[in-house]
């Protein structure tokens, strides 16, 4: 499977730029260059020297930036964090000349009190913020001017693959902004987080930069039965972004009997799936499949155990699964015969075959550490 998908990538490459889905006369994402190369890269056969790989490279390091990041005109962070991933895996220069430049650049792209000088935070869409601040320590697109989860766990995933301190001040500052995205009033001090317990993640403390502290789920909202019978509406948590934060956690190496963790923890156990991105069903999909496939590889167990019952399943009794043997399967009944996965909904450029079958490969990758 993996190889089969590999191989179509190679097919996409752009014979003149060395990239994937590049846009000759629109702006370009680097992100899915850096994606395809990642994700071949963490094939045990494949390394920097492949030429596919070495055109990849050359195609990110043409879109470096005065500045220290790489994109093209937008959206910078996220193409800057998951292109500086792929740069750290390369591990040869000049890709890594181009990592503390990149590393500067996403670190000042945080919202804190060392944020970028205000000229280019106005550029860039981000604000320096006590810690009080509900955007404090996320990083965002840069569209919307506040920050989001996605955004922040490619940085921390970025520094994280490049060999940053988790104990450092980004991570910790990061972590602040998880908690104000994790729908648990235990570890969440935000007015939308209030009597909530389920300990799943949102996607931002709110949609835009004026709006703050009202907090922002794409799935939009759940209805909760109180014990005095009173009915309550609540921001829903959903898969991707769970995962995601899970995993920002596992990054930070926060103990495993922190409460955020474990509050993680036991929504994953009560909504494990593969067969939708939980919350959103199929938008989203494959960018769930990556999260939920590096959360659990980061976490380092091969089975996890779940209960049933509220997530789907015929009782409520716990029980372990093989996640690597689940998502395999699941990615093998989706594989089409050029290699590539069959498009499932076109949110989030998910109708972009490459952009999917990178993801497959990603996640494919993390099934195979622990098979």
């Amino acid at each position: 499977m993996l190889n089969d998908a590999i191989a179509f990538l190679r097919a996409q490459q752009d014979t003149e730029s060395g990239g994937w889905a590049v846009r000759p006369d629109g702006v370009t994402f680097p992100a899915i260059t850096a994606l395809v190369v990642d994700g071949m890269l963490q094939h045990p056969a494949i390394d920097a020297a492949d030429p596919d790989v070495a055109r990849g490279i050359e195609y990110l390091l043409s879109h470096r930036q005065p500045d220290g990041g790489i994109y093209d005109r937008v959206l910078p962070s996220y193409n800057t964090a998951i292109a500086l991933s792929a740069l750290a895996r390369a591990g040869v220069n000049p890709a890594d000349a181009a990592i503390p430049d990149a590393q500067r650049f996403l670190i000042g792209l945080q919202w804190s009190e060392d944020s970028l000088s205000d000229e280019i935070s106005e550029r860039l869409g981000v604000g320096r913020v006590d810690p009080e601040h509900p955007f404090y320590g996320g990083v965002g697109y840069g569209s919307h001017g506040r920050p989001d989860l996605s955004n922040t766990s490619f940085m921390i995933q970025a520094l994280h693959d490049s060999g940053y301190d988790p104990d450092s001040p980004p991570f910790q500052r990061a972590l602040v902004f998880l908690q104000r995205v994790q729908m648990d009033e235990r570890v969440n001090d935000m007015p939308y987080a209030a009597g909530a317990t389920d300990g799943g993640f949102i996607y931002a403390t709110g949609p835009e930069a004026d709006q703050l502290g009202v907090g922002q789920s794409q799935a939009g909202t759940i209805e909760e039965t109180l014990d005095d019978g009173t009915v309550v509406s609540r921001l829903r948590s959903y898969g991707s972004m769970t995962y995601t934060g899970f995993k920002t956690y596992v990054y930070a190496d926060l103990p495993r009997d922190d409460p955020r963790v474990t509050a993680a923890r036991g929504w994953i156990a009560r909504h494990y799936t593969l067969d939708e991105n939980p919350g959103l069903g199929e938008q989203g999909y494959y960018y769930y499949l990556v999260a939920f496939a590096r959360a659990l590889d980061a976490w380092g167990e091969p089975s996890i155990d779940i209960e049933t019952g509220t997530g789907g399943g015929d009782s409520s009794e716990a029980r372990t699964r093989r996640w690597a043997d689940d998502l395999v399967t699941r990615l093998a009944g989706l594989q089409q015969e050029d290699g590539s996965f069959r498009v499932l909904n076109d949110r989030w450029l998910e109708s972009d075959p490459v952009l999917i079958t990178a993801y497959g490969v990603i996640a494919l990758q993390a099934a195979l550490d622990n098979d």
